[in-house]
């Protein structure tokens, strides 16, 4: 029987079936074995899907709060074969989790920076390109140079990833640098398109929305730092 309630949970609006990590022994030692991961259907007596939250951004995919009173769920939907193994079987893709994330970011600063480009080749201002000022130039130069610096990081952490490596502590840096660049990178390309950036006929306004959650899912940055501080021994 599962009580309680989650909150920010993606999809949870449109889903048939979640996975929901439940404390079975409150009372185990260290904490954290006491948690199991079971499957839950929509539909499930008890199992409540509350609301559809209001975000700023990322308008696409729904984000909800939901809710579980006595939810009644068979013992056959236990994952893993046995009860306090949900938080070792979530650790096992943290690593993964992170380095999608710095993937998403890098990828991201390339499609922006080549939206900026082409505006500020377009554009004109005082009686030539945008691009031609040597603000903008100098700019997206340094943006430039930043997602290949990162692009290189990540790949390597790929190849590691990819082979079994063990680099987590290296995928909480990719992660917390790549997606406070990306926000940075996001809004100084906006500056560039000029009022046109805060229409949302435009997609950098949109990309300007969606990129501010990427310092904070899958472990806000100030996270990631504490974990990269631990595995640097600090």
């Amino acid at each position: 029987m599962i009580n309680g309630q989650k909150t920010f949970i993606t999809n949870g609006i449109i889903n048939d079936l979640i996975v929901v990590a439940a404390m079975t022994d409150t009372k185990a030692k260290p904490r954290y074995s006491g948690m199991s991961l079971f499957l839950v259907e929509a539909g499930t007596p008890g199992y409540q899907k509350v609301r559809k939250l209001e975000k700023i951004g990322m308008h696409s995919q729904d984000t909800a709060e939901l809710f579980f009173e006595d939810c009644r769920v068979p013992k056959e939907n236990l994952l893993g074969g046995a009860e306090g193994q949900g938080f070792l079987q979530l650790m096992t893709k943290l690593q993964q989790e992170r380095l999608v994330c710095a993937v998403g970011a890098v990828a991201s600063m390339w499609t922006v920076l080549e939206w900026t480009k082409k505006f500020t080749q377009e554009r004109v201002v005082f009686g030539k390109p945008v691009i031609k000022f040597q603000n903008t130039r100098f700019k997206m130069v340094e943006m430039y140079t930043m997602a290949e610096v990162l692009q290189a990081f990540v790949d390597r952490l790929l190849v590691e990833h990819l082979k079994g490596t063990n680099v987590v502590t290296e995928t909480c840096m990719a992660k917390y640098l790549c997606t406070e660049e990306v926000k940075k990178t996001v809004d100084e390309c906006l500056q560039f398109f000029g009022g046109y950036g805060y229409m949302m006929e435009y997609p950098i306004a949109k990309a300007y929305q969606d990129v501010r959650v990427t310092t904070i899912y899958a472990g806000a940055n100030e996270v990631m730092k504490e974990v990269v501080a631990r595995g640097l021994g600090l």
